[in-house]
């Protein structure tokens, strides 16, 4: 009981911890160099069609945090309607593939049926991690509803 309390705190503080980040990761590219190629310790960051690294990171993280908050939204919510979320899930990983392949010459320009096997495979990553991870939001709506019929018991009739 208590390692699950620890594994379901760490999760969550990790997912607090993302959605924190966000803003920041919006602007990231502002501390890039305005430069073709930037050499990090990670290695060599290619403008490529964009022209300038600082470019490519700005399309990349306009792409990349959208999606980062739809998944975490999808893996987080409890409500029935939460499956249309992996609709703009697939476009925003296709978009971040178009940005990542810069041989592409439209960034928003896609034709649907190319979307379709991205969508596929989404979806099944999607609800394999939906699954792993429903035990604990079904266990805080659980808890919710214990502690409220804790506090507020119901009356007896006479």
């Amino acid at each position: 009981m208590k390692n699950k309390k620890r594994v379901s705190l760490f999760a969550g503080s990790v997912i607090v911890f993302l959605i924190i980040i966000t803003p920041y990761l919006m602007f990231l590219y502002k501390s890039v160099p305005d430069v073709e190629n930037w050499k990090t310790f990670l290695g060599v960051i290619k403008g490529g069609y964009y022209d300038s690294a600082q470019n490519y990171i700005y399309w990349f993280f306009s792409k990349f945090v959208p999606l980062l908050l739809l998944i975490i939204w999808f893996l987080t919510c409890k409500h029935w309607w939460v499956h249309a979320i992996i609709i703009p899930i697939s476009v925003y990983l296709f978009q971040l593939i178009t940005v990542i392949n810069d041989s592409e010459k439209y960034i928003d320009e896609v034709e649907f049926i190319y979307t379709v096997p991205i969508t596929v495979l989404v979806i099944t990553i999607m609800y394999y991690l939906r699954s792993k991870l429903a035990i604990f939001i079904q266990a805080v709506d659980l808890k919710k509803e214990m502690d409220d019929k804790m506090q507020f018991p119901p009356k007896k009739a006479d």
